[in-house]
């Protein structure tokens, strides 16, 4: 099993971006975890699994103030959420964050020991779960993330869940897009998704100008992949191979 020492691993892109995962869960489940340093205070956008902590154990992560925001309330995405007192998630998924059951957040039946390449020290199944992190502001469509220097424009992102969130700083052009478009299969059948809004959501977003995105999930892609990705869900050539969820 792996200790949690060795259980994140950070990598540096460019505008002071800065990718945090957990290399030992399959890519599939594997959240990105996006820190972005600004002039007064940074930004961490989703903690990850919460099975070891993410401020003991990543140093980046506790050297400054920190905004941590919820792309959406699913268990791979929020787990270390109680650990940041300045908490924020869209208000359609602030009750789940404040009171996280595994049904609501898909840790049941998805976090199990069939999540990871190698698990973690300590994991047991039957044990996990997500805790209470009420948050300390609920975002809407257009709210802005201001770092000091730079600004992060919030953008309502639902069909993957309803209070998904993506963040897009238009100086630089980059967008964090939660789990709403990644470049792996895209889920629209968990519980609370919905697949019209889905689509609606993907049309909005095909015109976003974009440089460069920092998903969810799998590595990062430039704006001709993006379009790409979104015509083909839209054309309905995206979809999840089997019934996971993320």
């Amino acid at each position: 099993m792996i200790k949690a020492e060795d259980w994140y691993e950070t990598i540096r892109f460019s505008d002071d971006v800065t990718l945090i995962h957990e290399p030992w869960i399959k890519p599939f489940f594997r959240c990105n975890m996006w820190h972005v340093r600004g002039r007064d205070r940074d930004l961490l956008f989703d903690t990850g699994l919460g099975h070891f902590s993410l401020r003991r154990h990543v140093a980046l992560t506790r050297e400054r103030d920190v905004v941590c925001i919820a792309s959406h309330a699913h268990f791979d995405h929020i787990g270390c959420h109680h650990e940041f007192p300045r908490r924020c998630i869209h208000a359609g998924e602030a009750d789940i964050l404040a009171h996280p059951q595994n049904r609501l957040t898909l840790a049941d039946p998805y976090a199990t020991d069939d999540m990871f390449i190698q698990p973690p020290d300590g994991w047991e199944t039957s044990r996990y779960h997500v805790l209470p992190a009420p948050a300390h502001q609920l975002l809407t469509e257009g709210d802005v993330i201001d770092l000091g220097d730079r600004a992060f424009q919030v953008i309502h992102t639902p069909g993957h869940s309803p209070g998904g969130i993506g963040l897009f700083e238009r100086k630089t052009g980059i967008f964090l897009s939660g789990d709403i478009v990644y470049d792996g299969p895209l889920i629209d059948d968990a519980y609370h998704s919905d697949r019209q809004v889905y689509a609606v959501t993907m049309e909005r977003l095909l015109t976003l100008p974009v440089t460069i995105v920092h998903g969810g999930h799998f590595p990062s892609f430039g704006l001709i992949r993006y379009r790409q990705l979104i015509e083909e869900y839209l054309e309905g050539r995206r979809k999840a191979g089997c019934h996971l969820v993320s």
